[in-house]
């Protein structure tokens, strides 16, 4: 191992990382909307930082090699996974044709265990969090020498904190914008659809 190897596998790393996380889904979805309400946006992104900790390191040592051997597990996750996303769709598309739609000052606060149970859930009951981060992972890594590995890994870790730190602390910036009921309407109207095709789109696959 030399300091260019270590160097191009970390850089290696956060391109991957930030690839798998930079995208529409229940986790990102779920981190933007605290950031913009402003509410228990550290233990959430902690969560989602340290969950990606955990996973990623899972695969890089070789949990997604078992995955693979083991069908069955990314069958039930696939379905839980499909009705957990049906559910968080609902749940979005009843906030946007409520006649109390939030406002980023106003609206009913969510308690901290219950902004933290919903962020495990998003994050852990997600098989495509099982995909991307364990399987797909996994598979980059392996392709690289073992002191290179973990400096991968350690850029893909990266990736993933400052992802989640700059969506949910900069999700302050859109507050002046999410003032309005009808703006979170938008909102929660595009999570459901979005969750909606997710679901399918994993329930088919």
């Amino acid at each position: 191992m030399n300091a260019s190897s270590a160097a191009l596998a970390a850089f290696s790393g956060l391109g991957f990382g930030l690839s798998l996380i930079v995208a529409i889904g229940a986790q990102n979805a779920f981190v933007l909307r605290q950031g913009i309400r402003g509410e228990h946006v550290l233990p959430v992104v902690a969560v989602c930082a340290l969950s990606d900790v955990v996973l990623m390191t899972a695969g890089v040592t070789g949990f997604g090699a078992v995955m693979n051997k083991a069908p069955e597990i990314m069958t039930i996750a696939k379905y839980a996974g499909a009705a957990f996303l049906l559910g968080y769709a609902f749940l979005a598309a009843k906030r946007a044709f409520s006649a109390t739609a939030m406002t980023a000052a106003g609206g009913t606060p969510i308690a901290l265990g219950a902004a933290i149970a919903t962020c495990l859930a998003v994050t852990w009951l997600n098989p495509h969090a099982y995909l991307d981060t364990v399987v797909l992972l996994g598979s980059f890594a392996s392709t690289y020498a073992t002191p290179d590995r973990w400096f991968l890994t350690a850029g893909a870790i990266a990736g993933s904190t400052i992802w989640f730190i700059s969506l949910g602390f900069g999700a302050r910036l859109l507050a002046p914008f999410f003032a309005k009921p009808r703006a979170w309407q938008i909102l929660d109207s595009l999570i459901a659809l979005v969750m909606t095709t997710l679901a399918i789109g994993l329930a088919l696959s």
